[in-house]
């Protein structure tokens, strides 16, 4: 008996440290912390949807081309020429404060059962959702949040009055998407940040943190609002390796690289990119995320003509994967629960050319290049973490006078090299360098047609019969998937 106790409390110990659940210790440094391999899942995934959603949903405006989940900071800098606090002032009042926003917040129309079909037909493997952005509101009833700011900041007790991170979660899981949490580690104007950052992260964000993570067993962790201190004073290897310790599924969990100024694209599970071209390396785990329009959160001053249509949409994803990496697209709901229809209508779009064609795209990786160019200066392209030019469409299917445009993009993945061409291709498709094998066979994927080849100079030429259009689903772009293909990668 006394060794069955002793035994049973040995378990408990392990438990508790983390050891129980593989036997790997995570310390509190980056050199432990990144030695972590980045889950596959993750690699495989290649598509998610951001969801930007909280209380600036309820105003839901700015200027255009500026983030409207900033509406707070935006109104007390009185941003812009005061043009967001002459708007508040109109519309609410100079007395309306923006946790007046929370009983107008009332979810009043969602379904969370009905995002999940949509994000699923729209063939997206994983979420990341603003569980708290930088003005403190939480997502779900956080104990911090309402001791900070009161009752306003719970949505169990006002305005939606459901946890709405718990309710989304679940949904997610009934259909096997995977549930990813963006946290905001600083906020705005909370006091402890304001008067004593040490002590803000020691009483408030970091129980904030564990509960979220205790209670919602995320698969990613997406962190933000790093960039105010080092990583040091975030005590980031330390939460971290709390994280890895401690999480039941720590096997599937995965971080991105927003834990202290100045170390994206240093450390981190997968690195990020926001409103960028996204990057040119397939040697470590990257997201380019943004949003349809320019904000992340829905802002009603946008246009029809402000939102990248289905054509770039589709064709973004398609480069990004080219590259080795993953796209996170933002769609930004209304403060009843509604995603807008034209963000319904894009998603429904790229789900339908990956009904056709995401095999050429989940679970694949970068080839030996990325494309193919055709004759003509090839243009340079900007590559940043943040806010860097991506123009597709004139890198694709509307390139300027004499420039150079990417005719075919490859991805690889089992032997099968996939070519994928943004314009329709004519009668003769060459691929440059591709070396077949006596027994490899060209599919078009749109329709299941088997193509004629032959080897060319060692190009591969591929003849392109007349196809019906009326039985390729989605025209956006073309893929040829050429068997038998060996490659080894870099």
């Amino acid at each position: 008996m006394r060794r069955i106790i002793s035994v049973l409390c040995l378990f408990g110990i392990l438990v508790q440290t983390g050891f129980a659940a593989g036997g790997q210790r995570y310390e509190a440094n980056w050199e432990s912390i990144d030695g972590r391999k980045t889950p596959q899942w993750f690699t495989d995934a290649k598509f998610g949807v951001f969801i930007c959603w909280g209380l600036y949903s309820v105003p839901a405006w700015t200027p255009k081309g500026n983030y409207s989940e900033w509406y707070q900071y935006w109104l007390r800098q009185k941003s812009f020429e005061g043009k967001v606090h002459d708007f508040h002032v109109k519309t609410y009042g100079k007395n309306f404060e923006f946790k007046d926003f929370a009983p107008m917040f009332k979810a009043e129309l969602w379904n969370p059962d009905e995002w999940a079909e949509l994000f699923e037909k729209a063939g997206a493997k994983y979420i990341v959702f603003t569980t708290k952005h930088h003005s403190g509101y939480t997502m779900w009833p956080s104990r911090e949040a309402e001791q900070t700011y009161g009752e306003n900041y719970n949505p169990v007790k006002v305005g939606p009055k459901r946890d709405i991170v718990g309710d989304i979660a679940a949904a997610m899981r009934k259909k096997n998407i995977k549930v990813g949490l963006y946290y905001s580690l600083y906020e705005w104007y909370h006091p402890l940040w304001q008067s004593d950052k040490q002590r803000f992260v020691a009483e408030h964000m970091f129980p904030q943190f564990k509960d979220l993570a205790r209670r919602y067993r995320p698969d990613i962790i997406w962190s933000d609002g790093e960039w105010e201190m080092s990583w040091e004073k975030w005590r980031s290897p330390e939460l971290l390796a709390w994280l890895f310790n401690n999480a039941p599924n720590e096997k599937d969990l995965v971080i991105n690289d927003r834990w202290g100024k100045g170390i994206r694209h240093k450390h981190g599970g997968f690195y990020t990119t926001e409103y960028g071209s996204g990057m040119d390396d397939d040697t470590h785990p990257w997201e380019e995320n943004r949003g349809m329009g320019f904000s992340y959160g829905y802002n009603r001053a946008e246009d029809a003509g402000d939102y990248r249509t289905a054509q770039e949409l589709i064709l973004m994803l398609i480069d990004v994967v080219s590259r080795g990496g993953n796209l996170c697209l933002d769609i930004g709901p209304s403060a009843d629960g509604k995603i807008p229809v034209v963000m319904q209508e894009r998603l429904l779009d790229i789900g339908a050319w990956l009904k056709a064609n995401g095999e050429a795209i989940y679970g694949t990786r970068m080839w030996k290049v990325p494309c193919q160019w055709s004759a003509g200066s090839v243009p340079q392209t900007e590559r940043k973490e943040y806010m860097s030019k991506f123009n597709i469409l004139e890198q694709t299917v509307a390139s300027p006078e004499g420039q150079a445009f990417k005719e075919v993009l490859f991805t690889f993945k089992n032997g099968n090299l996939y070519a994928i061409t943004p314009r329709r291709p004519g009668r003769k498709l060459t691929l440059k360098n591709v070396r077949t094998d006596i027994d490899t066979e060209i599919t078009f994927l749109g329709t299941g047609e088997k193509m004629a080849w032959e080897v060319d100079n060692n190009n591969l030429v591929i003849t392109v019969p007349e196809f019906d259009t009326n039985r390729i689903q989605s025209q956006y772009a073309y893929v040829f998937r050429i068997s038998n293909i060996e490659y080894k990668g870099k």
